[in-house]
């Protein structure tokens, strides 16, 4: 089949996605337990090093992955026509998501240093805000309402 390059290029991606997003879900989570553990104590340094594994063995790559393999199907996928204005929005939400991953790794980073200043309402925001975004991306590869 001539097409299974472009097939198994969309599984990888679609794989990679999920990881991404399994991580993104989760670290906020982490993070609204952290703000309640007091610095210093047991809880607090496993929810680091917890957080860190979390952000460089799955977050990290599976972000590359999804945009490099994103990137690799937008050059061959035959069902991409750049007169549609939902793949723009689709990137553009992915821009967003990026920004929210880019947030996630300096809140890391704060807690890691016992420098967080935010509270568990502002992370369980947070926490639903790429389950926002994946659903309105989501909806603009499927469905492509424009």
């Amino acid at each position: 089949m001539a097409d299974s390059g472009y097939f198994w290029l969309k599984a990888l991606h679609i794989i990679a996605v999920i990881a991404w997003m399994a991580g993104m879900l989760y670290l906020p989570r982490l993070f609204v337990y952290h703000v309640d553990a007091a610095k210093g104590s047991e809880l607090s340094e496993r929810l680091k090093v917890m957080e860190r594994r979390l952000m460089r063995a799955i977050i990290n790559p599976a972000m590359i992955a999804a945009v490099a393999l994103g990137v690799a199907l937008l050059f061959v996928s035959p069902f991409v026509d750049w007169s549609d204005g939902w793949i723009y929005a689709k990137l553009a939400f992915i821009v967003v998501l990026s920004g929210i991953h880019g947030l996630l790794s300096r809140h890391r980073r704060e807690f890691a240093d016992d420098r967080n200043t935010r509270s568990g309402r502002y992370f369980r925001i947070l926490n639903e805000t790429p389950a926002v975004l994946m659903v309105g991306i989501v909806i603009f590869v499927v469905v492509k309402p424009f």
